[in-house]
């Protein structure tokens, strides 16, 4: 009987350990999902009301982005070197709207060129995240100011929209504005090694960033 209730007792004991060491690896597996998908959150949590215009503006002009056009402001806050990024501004890239928040009170939508569509692209080697619309403020890929050669091609019209070398941006993206509602090739080339992958332009749900691209 003593010992049938020493083993029973021992038994308790080791499914409440095996319990709190599943419950830790759970917490740190959440953590790491959050961390590898951090680029693609929305910056208009759950929750949120869209704010009026003048609390927009209110926004950008804190960030000194007031008087920029919302293309403008892609373009600079993609470029911005990562230690001036601001940490109190979300902005998402959708194909036909910038979101703009301060992630608690105020967000808006800044329209976008209804002809251009913005793609940022983040080569990489060994590391890589999950992203669709691409975040100008809390994006980062794997290779920062690096040499590289991209080529952007219509597939509808086997035009070259982009064939140059250039340079990733601090964050380990690079951008371009290519024509809406077309198939595109993209292909790039670093370190002796390269990429290609296809895109569309053509539907709201369609990707403003790419984060698969291994170069190999």
């Amino acid at each position: 009987m003593l010992r049938t209730a020493l083993n029973r007792r021992a038994t308790i004991r080791t499914q409440k350990t095996l319990r709190s060491k599943l419950g830790t690896l759970v917490v740190l597996t959440l953590s790491l999902g959050l961390a590898v998908t951090g680029c693609s959150a929305d910056p208009t949590p759950e929750g949120t009301q869209s704010a009026n215009s003048e609390s927009v503006e209110t926004l950008l002009t804190e960030h000194k982005l007031n008087g920029l056009e919302a293309k403008e402001i892609v373009n600079t806050l993609d470029k911005m070197p990562v230690a001036d990024r601001p940490t109190n501004l979300m902005a998402s890239v959708r194909p036909s709207g910038l979101i703009v928040s301060d992630g608690a009170d105020v967000s808006g939508t800044l329209p976008l060129p209804t002809e251009e569509f913005y793609v940022s692209v983040a080569p990489y080697i060994s590391q890589t995240h999950e992203c669709h619309f691409h975040s100008l403020t809390t994006c980062r890929g794997e290779l920062s100011k690096q040499p590289i050669h991209i080529t952007i091609t219509n597939l509808d019209t086997g035009e070259a929209l982009v064939d140059e070398d250039t340079t990733t941006f601090d964050n380990g993206f690079i951008g371009y504005w290519i024509p809406n509602d077309i198939k595109a090739s993209i292909t790039i080339t670093a370190q002796n090694k390269s990429a290609t992958t296809q895109i569309a332009t053509a539907s709201e749900e369609d990707a403003t960033c790419v984060t698969t691209m291994q170069l190999t």
